[in-house]
């Protein structure tokens, strides 16, 4: 059975920095797409970035460019997600998210496994 389980969320004033993680296990972990999204209240899913396991090249959003830093660990199959400089517009219910194949889709639809979400809150 594939489990992606996050960690790391919690509460932060704007500017400061918080490392999301996302372990999994059942899953074969090569030529797979891995992602990050959020979802705010009120709001739809939205990707935040994305990291594709076979070449290890890396997507992001525009709002999150320079800021945040997506990365994996093959050895602990955990994915990673570094944000610096969080701002208020930051605040949401972040999930990690893994698909199988030859690229990386952009999508919520096209993720097949999630984990159960964990909350960051960006106090101005």
């Amino acid at each position: 059975q594939v489990r992606l389980v996050e960690s790391g969320g919690g509460s932060v004033q704007a500017g400061g920095s918080l490392r999301l993680s996302c372990a999994v296990s059942g899953y074969t972990y090569s030529r797979n797409c891995m992602g990050w999204f959020r979802q705010a209240p009120g709001k739809e899913r939205e990707g935040v970035a994305r990291i594709y396991t076979g070449t290890g090249k890396t997507y992001y959003a525009d709002s999150v460019k320079g800021r945040f830093t997506i990365s994996r660990d093959n050895a602990k199959i955990t994915m990673y997600l570094q944000m610096n400089s969080l701002e208020p517009e930051d605040t949401a219910v972040y999930y990690c998210a893994a698909t199988g194949g030859d690229y990386c889709p952009v999508r919520v639809g096209d993720f097949d496994y999630w984990g159960q979400g964990t909350q960051v809150t960006v106090s101005s």
